[in-house]
């Protein structure tokens, strides 16, 4: 079967799903009574400009400490920017939600949201999530894809590869394995990581150091970061970006497990409610999102020695392809199923998934975020 024959019967299936689920967007359908009365365990909706329900309050109360991990520290990068910036800016205790944020590693979080002992995490990409969901059966579920392209790139040292088709018998350094995104992008141009090029693992995370690697033509990094080490230190290089390729992808996932979006459904609402004001706000103003994560990283005791440059200047970029692909049918962070089904058929045909195209319906929830926006695309948020 064609990719294009494949991805066209998924999203047939996800659109008979989202068919078959309806838009009411109320929190727990009321079931009828014997007086006719409303049950009390439904929800009211938030009525933009209007007070919060108390009811809702009380029911975001009773979910407890919801335990967000980051994915690298508290870096300013998307699904852990706006994180910060809403804890910062109270938008989370404006909802009635005690939400403890927690500095972590992406790979760590898997386990830790699988049993439900932390709530929210972000991941890498939606290939990621996936990847760990199916080694799990793990229950995840991503509620906000933040960036619609993908983030990593292949960083070549300047001259040595003047077309992709020149990496055929080269060797790249990794940091660990060569990322999706690079290793669809070269299987695309019919290189096989082992038998058109090899890979070897490289010490450390500094690119400066790796671009004097000797043997290797260059190595896999993330547009808004190695990139911009490299040329503030005056290291030229030329950049292979899978976008340019027509490669899909995706960066900044915040997802939680299925246990607590049933038994809290309006505490994950509206925990995603605050995370995208403070995406909106930390778009609006890069700068001072970037400065509320050195703030955080530094009261963490800043382990990485992540610098407050770096900080803008990765925020800087990772804000602008959040926001190129923002339009009034799809707000800010609103998985774009076709998008996703595009990705992981593409990633399932380099290898990934042990080769076996997976199912995403249960693996994404786009209607969470969808119930967030007005018709016009604009947040609905209560008065204070």
């Amino acid at each position: 079967m064609s990719r294009r024959s494949a991805v066209a019967l998924t999203l047939a299936a996800l659109s008979l799903i989202s068919a078959c689920s309806g838009d009411d967007t109320t929190i727990g359908s009321p079931e009828p009574t014997a007086d006719n009365s409303t049950p009390i365990d439904v929800v009211p909706d938030v009525v933009d400009g209007a007070p919060l329900p108390a009811a809702r309050c009380e029911a975001n109360k009773a979910a407890g400490t919801i335990t967000y991990l980051s994915s690298f520290d508290f870096a300013a990068s998307a699904s852990i920017v706006d994180v910060l910036v809403a804890n910062a800016k109270g938008y989370y205790a404006d909802l009635c939600l005690d939400v403890q944020l927690k500095p972590s590693f992406s790979v760590e979080n898997y386990p830790l949201i699988a049993a439900n002992d932390a709530q929210f995490s972000s991941g890498g990409s939606f290939s990621e999530m996936v990847d760990f969901a199916g080694a799990n059966d793990a229950g995840f579920v991503a509620l906000a894809v933040e960036g619609r392209t993908g983030i990593d790139a292949l960083i070549t040292k300047q001259g040595e590869v003047p077309t992709l088709a020149s990496i055929k018998g080269t060797k790249i350094g990794v940091k660990g394995a060569i990322t999706p995104s690079v290793k669809a992008m070269l299987a695309m141009e019919g290189l096989v990581e082992g038998s058109d090029y090899e890979t070897v693992l490289l010490d450390g995370f500094d690119p400066t150091v790796h671009m004097e690697v000797p043997g290797i033509i260059g190595f896999p990094g993330y547009k808004s970061n190695e990139p911009n080490q490299l040329t503030a230190a005056g290291v030229s290089f030329k950049l292979y970006d899978p976008a340019d390729y027509d490669i899909p992808g995706s960066f900044g996932i915040i997802y939680t497990n299925q246990q607590f979006l049933d038994e809290h459904p309006s505490a994950a609402t509206d925990f995603m409610r605050a995370t995208m004001r403070g995406l909106a706000d930390a778009i609006a103003d890069p700068e001072a999102a970037a400065n509320i994560a050195v703030e955080a990283i530094n009261a963490n005791g800043n382990a990485l020695y992540l610098s407050p440059e770096g900080e803008i200047a990765r925020w800087g970029v990772e804000s602008r392809l959040v926001e190129q692909s923002v339009t009034a049918d799809a707000p800010l962070g609103v998985p774009q199923l076709d998008l996703l089904t595009e990705e992981v058929t593409v990633y399932t045909e380099i290898g990934l998934f042990n080769g076996l195209l997976p199912v995403i319906d249960t693996l994404v929830d786009a209607s969470v975020l969808q119930s967030l926006y007005d018709a016009a695309g604009t947040l609905i948020w209560p008065s204070s």
